[in-house]
């Protein structure tokens, strides 16, 4: 195992076994190296690679501390790599999200506020018949993600806004190309809207299915 490696795994396994805790300030990095056996330059690199995945923030003047841990801001380290897919590969994040996002509607069926629910058809209303591709997927992305919050599961909350930006491009490709685009995705989002407010959890989740397949589809036809 490369040194770095070693040192990652061993400040790791502090977090694990609970003798750094979540907003806990790491040991001077002289102490620390000499208490885990590794050289202050390893030490180092390990400190700076774990920073970058949100597991530790290097505080200048202040020193390192163990962040929150929460699932949100680990998760942020997926949205910047999943960015890097290829065409090819974009069907694979669609497909995830094709499991994921009608689980995601149908948990929040239940949970879903008629307060939020007003907004998002109010979200729906403010766009109009024929919205601009560019307004149609921001509006996508605030619209999923309101239900999606509303689920309870803030994990899965995450590992949804990680995939957003490689099916938001596919998205966008999808409006500048097929002609029916926009109003199909309107309708869709009203039958998904009306699903919840009758509280029907696997016709929410149906809708979403059958919402995401439909980009799916059309994106597997054109590559």
């Amino acid at each position: 195992m490369a040194v770095t490696d070693e040192a990652i795994e061993k400040i790791k396994d502090m977090i694990v076994s609970g003798a750094l805790r979540p907003g806990d300030r790491l040991p001077k990095e002289s102490e620390l190296a000499a208490e885990l056996g590794l050289s202050r330059n390893s030490l180092r690199e390990a400190v700076r690679a774990l920073s970058l995945i949100r597991i530790l923030d290097v505080r200048q003047g202040d020193g390192t501390y163990v962040t929150s841990l929460d699932p949100q801001l680990l998760l942020e380290a997926m949205s910047f790599v999943v960015d890097f897919h290829r065409d090819d590969t974009v069907l694979e994040f669609l497909a995830v999200r094709r499991i994921l996002e009608p689980a995601a509607t149908a948990m929040a069926a239940p949970r879903i506020s008629e307060r939020q629910l007003d907004a998002l058809s109010d979200q729906l209303d403010a766009l109009g018949a024929a919205p601009s591709v560019e307004e149609l997927v921001a509006s996508d992305l605030e619209f999923h993600r309101g239900i999606v919050q509303s689920s309870g599961n803030s994990v899965l909350c995450s590992l949804l806004d990680g995939l957003s930006g490689p099916t938001t491009r596919a998205r966008i490709w999808r409006g500048l190309t097929q002609e029916d685009a926009v109003a199909r995705t309107l309708r869709e989002h009203r039958a998904i809207l009306a699903a919840l407010r009758d509280r029907d959890a696997e016709a929410a989740r149906s809708w979403a299915t059958v919402h995401v397949a439909s980009v799916e589809q059309w994106l597997r036809s054109t590559l």
